[in-house]
């Protein structure tokens, strides 16, 4: 994903006069890069804060995303895996830490019907062919169900990071495949994702979706959240939780956010609540 240049403090200027009762975070361009592992020391600090506060990833992907890129890295304790929280394709999953089984079990899914899969499918295959988008060669399927959400990725979803990053740089190529896709599926949400990615989920779902079920399920307000993502610029997929009111911290690098939360887990940690 790209960078937002300016969002490199460690400190959110306007962090809220107590500290958040719970953190969550986007998932790729903030916690790890895209697609990929999670850092060690990215790790390190998340278990830093799951010590002391309840921590939720929300993201497009789907949950075998979370575990090879979060789980499999996180080598967490199960009390600290109990305070973490997991909302696959923008909140249309939900699932929590079972720990008489120690795998994660799913709450709740906002899946698409059939008809609305095969629909969405065709729609976009067709748009990204019109446009000259559809690519042969690809780093596994460009279309891909994840049962809540259809995810469109140009390159395939396997496609390394420098291809990504050179496909689209200014994120022009989303735009117009977004904005031909939606107008065939008004019924549908259709919002540009990752750096290659469009996705298709119900009406009215996205990131923003996420947190209030996130609030409804955990009983913590918005207004006691902290939001972390590396695209809250307007055409950014993190963009609806800001506009939402949420309090956000910008990042550009998962670095930034690694130097943000050892820092905030440590005042917390310390009581520094102000």
């Amino acid at each position: 994903m790209p960078s937002t240049p300016d969002a490199t403090p460690v400190v959110p200027t306007d962090m809220p006069e107590n500290a958040p009762r719970l953190v969550a975070f986007d998932l790729d361009g903030t916690l790890a890069p895209s697609k990929s592992p999670m850092p060690t020391r990215m790790a390190t600090a998340l278990r830093a804060l799951l010590d002391v506060i309840p921590v939720c990833v929300i993201s497009g992907g789907q949950i075998g995303q979370f575990r090879q890129q979060v789980l499999a890295r996180l080598d967490a304790r199960p009390d600290q895996l109990a305070r973490l929280h997991l909302m696959p394709t923008c909140g249309t999953r939900y699932y929590t830490y079972n720990a008489d089984d120690g795998d994660w079990t799913l709450v709740y899914a906002n899946d698409l019907t059939p008809e609305q899969v095969a629909q969405a499918c065709a729609v976009v295959e067709s748009e990204a062919r019109r446009l000259g988008l559809w690519e042969e060669q690809t780093w596994g399927p460009a279309l891909e169900d994840r049962g809540s959400q259809i995810t469109f990725s140009a390159l395939g979803q396997e496609a390394p990071l420098e291809a990504k990053q050179a496909w689209d740089p200014t994120g022009e190529k989303k735009g117009r495949l977004r904005d031909a896709v939606a107008a065939r599926l008004p019924e549908l949400e259709v919002r540009s994702g990752g750096s290659t990615s469009v996705d298709i989920t119900r009406k009215g779902i996205d990131k923003a979706y996420g947190m209030r079920r996130l609030a409804e399920v955990t009983g913590i307000a918005l207004e006691q959240m902290l939001f972390v993502g590396d695209r809250l610029d307007p055409d950014g997929n993190d963009y609806p939780v800001k506009a939402m009111g949420v309090t956000c911290q910008a990042v550009g690098t998962w670095e930034d956010t690694a130097a943000f939360v050892t820092d905030l887990a440590a005042r917390i940690a310390a009581g520094d609540r102000n």
